[in-house]
């Protein structure tokens, strides 16, 4: 049985990416905050494991790597969007919140999965970016700089990880139905949007793959939002 460890799996990209790989035989280690819908979903699932923790906990997330014990993969997933605004009416705590989850709670993860993976000679890390790793919404500065910095995290990992059989790729996702961009679309009611189980399969593509085949980027999106072009 292949296994996987969801960072972010209560609920979003996170969720559907672990019921998906649940319903396909996937061992799956779930990694959020709010335990109670882990259980939940460990419950209906006996392929599954609650790990509760938050990905910025260092030592917390060690035990929870260790609990699951060896894996096959990582989707390094967990992040939040953080105040909107231009950078001067955004408060240093909130920057400091949103630098914490998306860049040094993945650095964490990664961190965490490559020495497991390192040591029994392979495995694979799959990067959350977004589309946001490419370009900003308006008044997303702390949003857009961590995405920004998880596309050098991927190439990195990507790098060091080739003498040791490990592969690192990075899925960019736009405008999936989950409660953030359900927020962003209260305040855009013209927003185009996408399944959110399209990001999952995705992912569950990227992750079926030998490890002598990788997808270093993938980006799945809305048809009609204006990433591509003017306007």
């Amino acid at each position: 049985m292949k296994r996987i460890i969801v960072t972010g799996a209560s609920s979003g990209i996170g969720r559907a990416t672990a019921e998906l790989f649940l319903e396909k035989g996937w061992r799956v280690g779930l990694i959020a905050r709010r335990a109670e819908m882990l259980d939940e979903m460990a419950e209906a699932h006996e392929n599954a494991v609650s790990l509760p923790a938050d990905v910025t906990d260092a030592a917390a997330m060690a035990r929870a790597f260790e609990a699951f014990g060896p894996l096959d993969v990582l989707f390094n997933n967990a992040g939040i969007f953080g105040a909107s605004g231009p950078i001067d009416e955004i408060p240093l705590e909130n920057w400091e919140q949103v630098m914490g989850v998306n860049l040094h709670g993945m650095f964490i993860a990664a961190r965490l999965a490559f020495g497991a993976m390192r040591a029994r000679g392979g495995g694979r890390i799959i990067n959350n970016g977004s589309l946001s790793a490419h370009v900003p919404r308006p008044g997303s500065v702390c949003y857009t700089t961590t995405k920004h910095a998880i596309t050098g995290l991927t190439r990195s990992l990507s790098l060091d990880g080739r003498p040791f059989g490990i592969a690192c790729g990075q899925i960019d996702i736009g405008n999936a139905e989950t409660d953030m961009v359900a927020r962003l679309k209260d305040q855009n009611p013209g927003m185009d949007t996408m399944d959110v189980r399209h990001a999952a399969n995705s992912v569950l593509h990227m992750a079926q793959l030998p490890l002598d085949a990788n997808v270093q980027f993938l980006t799945v999106m809305a048809t009609n939002m204006p990433f591509i072009g003017r306007g």
